[in-house]
Protein backbone atom coordinates (compact mmCIF):
# COMPACT_ATOMS: atom_id res chain seq x y z
CA UNK A 1 0.00 0.00 0.00
CA UNK A 2 2.77 2.37 1.19
CA UNK A 3 4.78 1.51 -2.34
CA UNK A 4 1.42 2.09 -4.03
CA UNK A 5 1.02 5.50 -2.41
CA UNK A 6 4.60 6.60 -3.36
CA UNK A 7 4.28 5.86 -7.22
CA UNK A 8 1.14 7.76 -7.18
CA UNK A 9 2.50 10.85 -5.65
CA UNK A 10 5.52 10.57 -7.73
CA UNK A 11 3.56 10.95 -11.07
CA UNK A 12 2.30 14.08 -9.74
CA UNK A 13 5.31 15.19 -9.20
CA UNK A 14 6.86 15.44 -12.56
CA UNK A 15 4.43 18.16 -13.59
CA UNK A 16 7.20 20.99 -13.31
CA UNK A 17 7.68 23.38 -15.61
CA UNK A 18 9.76 26.19 -17.76
CA UNK A 19 9.21 27.15 -21.52
CA UNK A 20 8.88 28.63 -25.04
CA UNK A 21 10.66 31.51 -25.38
CA UNK A 22 11.04 29.73 -22.31
CA UNK A 23 8.54 30.34 -19.89
CA UNK A 24 10.78 30.56 -16.80
CA UNK A 25 8.62 31.52 -13.76
CA UNK A 26 4.95 31.01 -13.20
CA UNK A 27 2.14 28.61 -11.88
CA UNK A 28 0.94 25.38 -13.02
CA UNK A 29 -2.33 23.34 -12.10
CA UNK A 30 -2.96 19.65 -12.57
CA UNK A 31 -5.48 16.85 -11.74
CA UNK A 32 -4.65 13.63 -10.87
CA UNK A 33 -7.13 10.45 -10.92
CA UNK A 34 -6.58 6.87 -10.28
CA UNK A 35 -8.18 3.62 -10.44
CA UNK A 36 -7.51 -0.20 -10.01
CA UNK A 37 -9.34 -3.50 -10.08
CA UNK A 38 -9.06 -3.55 -7.00
CA UNK A 39 -12.55 -3.20 -5.33
CA UNK A 40 -11.45 -1.96 -1.66
CA UNK A 41 -8.76 0.20 -2.75
CA UNK A 42 -11.48 1.37 -5.62
CA UNK A 43 -13.78 2.77 -3.37
CA UNK A 44 -10.88 4.56 -1.17
CA UNK A 45 -10.22 6.82 -4.55
CA UNK A 46 -13.66 7.21 -5.46
CA UNK A 47 -13.94 8.97 -1.86
CA UNK A 48 -11.34 10.79 -2.46
CA UNK A 49 -11.70 11.92 -5.85
CA UNK A 50 -9.56 13.79 -8.40
CA UNK A 51 -6.37 15.31 -6.73
CA UNK A 52 -5.45 18.77 -7.55
CA UNK A 53 -1.57 19.83 -7.59
CA UNK A 54 -0.11 23.18 -7.91
CA UNK A 55 3.42 23.93 -9.10
CA UNK A 56 5.32 26.58 -8.95
CA UNK A 57 8.63 27.49 -11.27
CA UNK A 58 11.16 29.72 -11.37
CA UNK A 59 14.10 28.85 -13.70
CA UNK A 60 15.94 25.84 -12.02
CA UNK A 61 13.50 25.41 -8.69
CA UNK A 62 10.09 24.04 -8.57
CA UNK A 63 7.88 24.00 -6.27
CA UNK A 64 5.05 21.11 -5.69
CA UNK A 65 1.97 21.18 -3.27
CA UNK A 66 -0.72 18.76 -3.09
CA UNK A 67 -2.99 18.03 -0.15
CA UNK A 68 -5.56 14.66 0.01
CA UNK A 69 -6.98 12.55 2.90
CA UNK A 70 -4.45 9.88 1.67
CA UNK A 71 -1.22 11.58 2.34
CA UNK A 72 -2.09 14.66 4.21
CA UNK A 73 -0.37 18.00 2.76
CA UNK A 74 2.69 17.67 0.68
CA UNK A 75 5.50 20.00 -0.88
CA UNK A 76 8.40 18.76 -2.90
CA UNK A 77 10.76 21.62 -4.16
CA UNK A 78 13.79 20.73 -5.91
CA UNK A 79 16.43 22.83 -7.14
CA UNK A 80 18.22 21.36 -9.90
CA UNK A 81 21.18 23.71 -9.95
CA UNK A 82 22.35 22.38 -6.09
CA UNK A 83 20.90 18.75 -7.46
CA UNK A 84 18.40 18.66 -3.57
CA UNK A 85 14.78 18.54 -2.84
CA UNK A 86 13.19 19.32 0.07
CA UNK A 87 9.81 17.08 0.72
CA UNK A 88 7.54 18.45 3.76
CA UNK A 89 4.50 16.18 4.80
CA UNK A 90 2.21 17.04 7.06
CA UNK A 91 0.07 13.64 7.61
CA UNK A 92 -2.29 13.25 10.50
CA UNK A 93 -0.34 9.70 11.38
CA UNK A 94 3.19 11.01 11.23
CA UNK A 95 2.82 14.71 12.24
CA UNK A 96 4.80 17.75 10.89
CA UNK A 97 7.99 16.02 8.95
CA UNK A 98 10.64 16.49 6.50
CA UNK A 99 13.74 14.73 4.17
CA UNK A 100 16.30 16.93 2.66
CA UNK A 101 17.72 14.80 0.21
CA UNK A 102 20.21 14.99 -2.45
CA UNK A 103 19.71 13.78 -5.83
CA UNK A 104 21.95 11.79 -7.57
CA UNK A 105 21.58 10.24 -11.17
CA UNK A 106 23.53 7.05 -11.96
CA UNK A 107 24.47 5.85 -15.95
CA UNK A 108 22.44 2.62 -14.48
CA UNK A 109 19.04 4.49 -13.67
CA UNK A 110 19.71 6.14 -17.12
CA UNK A 111 19.77 2.95 -18.46
CA UNK A 112 16.96 1.31 -17.00
CA UNK A 113 14.56 3.74 -18.54
CA UNK A 114 13.47 3.02 -22.20
CA UNK A 115 11.66 5.78 -24.19
CA UNK A 116 9.85 4.90 -27.27
CA UNK A 117 8.36 8.03 -29.55
CA UNK A 118 5.30 7.24 -31.98
CA UNK A 119 3.92 9.89 -34.48
CA UNK A 120 0.68 10.43 -32.63
CA UNK A 121 0.40 14.07 -31.54
CA UNK A 122 -2.47 15.70 -29.36
CA UNK A 123 -3.15 19.44 -28.78
CA UNK A 124 -3.28 20.18 -25.18
CA UNK A 125 -4.19 23.60 -23.30
CA UNK A 126 -2.82 24.95 -26.89
CA UNK A 127 0.39 23.35 -27.08
CA UNK A 128 0.89 20.21 -29.37
CA UNK A 129 2.23 17.55 -27.85
CA UNK A 130 3.54 13.83 -29.33
CA UNK A 131 3.16 10.32 -27.06
CA UNK A 132 5.61 8.70 -25.90
CA UNK A 133 6.00 5.27 -24.16
CA UNK A 134 7.77 5.13 -21.31
CA UNK A 135 9.07 1.78 -19.69
CA UNK A 136 11.25 1.95 -16.06
CA UNK A 137 11.18 0.14 -12.81
CA UNK A 138 10.51 2.41 -9.42
CA UNK A 139 11.17 0.17 -6.28
CA UNK A 140 11.41 -3.11 -7.90
CA UNK A 141 7.74 -2.54 -9.49
CA UNK A 142 7.63 -2.03 -13.44
CA UNK A 143 6.32 1.68 -14.56
CA UNK A 144 4.94 1.74 -17.64
CA UNK A 145 4.27 5.25 -19.28
CA UNK A 146 1.82 6.95 -21.70
CA UNK A 147 3.50 10.78 -22.30
CA UNK A 148 2.49 13.63 -24.31
CA UNK A 149 5.41 15.65 -24.58
CA UNK A 150 5.30 19.15 -26.19
CA UNK A 151 8.41 20.53 -27.18
CA UNK A 152 7.52 24.24 -26.41
CA UNK A 153 7.86 23.41 -23.02
CA UNK A 154 11.26 22.76 -21.48
CA UNK A 155 11.52 20.72 -18.39
CA UNK A 156 13.13 21.97 -14.70
CA UNK A 157 14.46 18.71 -12.87
CA UNK A 158 12.55 16.81 -10.22
CA UNK A 159 14.08 14.44 -8.23
CA UNK A 160 11.21 11.65 -10.06
CA UNK A 161 11.86 13.23 -14.16
CA UNK A 162 16.01 13.54 -13.17
CA UNK A 163 16.29 9.46 -14.82
CA UNK A 164 14.93 10.55 -17.86
CA UNK A 165 18.03 12.64 -18.45
CA UNK A 166 18.15 13.89 -21.94
CA UNK A 167 16.06 11.01 -23.09
CA UNK A 168 13.16 13.11 -23.10
CA UNK A 169 13.23 16.87 -24.94
CA UNK A 170 10.36 18.48 -23.62
CA UNK A 171 7.77 18.04 -21.01
CA UNK A 172 4.54 16.54 -20.56
CA UNK A 173 1.23 17.67 -20.07
CA UNK A 174 -0.24 14.42 -20.15
CA UNK A 175 0.79 11.00 -18.54
CA UNK A 176 -0.84 7.85 -17.91
CA UNK A 177 1.12 5.41 -15.79
CA UNK A 178 0.23 1.38 -15.04
CA UNK A 179 1.62 -0.07 -12.83
CA UNK A 180 1.06 -3.83 -11.74
CA UNK A 181 1.66 -4.66 -7.71
CA UNK A 182 1.28 -7.39 -5.74
CA UNK A 183 -1.18 -8.59 -7.79
CA UNK A 184 -3.10 -5.53 -7.96
CA UNK A 185 -3.70 -3.35 -11.37
CA UNK A 186 -3.48 0.65 -11.15
CA UNK A 187 -3.65 3.24 -13.80
CA UNK A 188 -2.81 7.13 -12.55
CA UNK A 189 -3.81 9.59 -15.27
CA UNK A 190 -2.10 12.80 -14.38
CA UNK A 191 -3.09 16.15 -16.61
CA UNK A 192 -1.65 19.71 -17.07
CA UNK A 193 -4.96 22.02 -17.06
CA UNK A 194 -3.97 25.62 -16.32
CA UNK A 195 -0.50 27.46 -17.69
CA UNK A 196 -0.11 31.04 -15.68
CA UNK A 197 2.53 33.18 -16.80
CA UNK A 198 3.53 35.35 -13.49
CA UNK A 199 6.35 35.95 -10.69
CA UNK A 200 6.69 33.51 -8.03
CA UNK A 201 8.59 34.61 -4.62
CA UNK A 202 11.50 33.09 -4.08
CA UNK A 203 10.61 32.55 -0.23
CA UNK A 204 8.86 29.29 -1.92
CA UNK A 205 11.67 28.00 -3.08
CA UNK A 206 13.50 27.95 0.49
CA UNK A 207 15.28 24.78 0.89
CA UNK A 208 15.54 25.72 5.12
CA UNK A 209 12.51 23.58 6.94
CA UNK A 210 10.20 25.97 8.19
CA UNK A 211 9.15 25.94 11.58
CA UNK A 212 7.49 23.27 13.48
CA UNK A 213 8.87 20.36 11.14
CA UNK A 214 11.14 17.82 11.90
CA UNK A 215 13.46 15.31 10.07
CA UNK A 216 12.25 11.84 9.46
CA UNK A 217 13.79 9.11 11.00
CA UNK A 218 16.55 7.29 8.48
CA UNK A 219 16.37 10.12 6.31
Amino acid sequence: MKKILVLAVMSMFTFVVAAQEKIKEGIVTSKQTMTTDNEQMQAQFDAMGDMMSTIYFKGTKSRVELSNPMSGDVVVISDSEEMQTLTLMNNPMLGKKFMLQNVEVTPEMLENVKLEATDETKTIIGYECKLYHVTTTEQGVEVKMDMYVTEEIAPVMTQQTSVLGEKLKGFPLYMEMHVNQQGMSMVVKTEVTELKKETVSDDKFSMTPPEGYTKMEGM
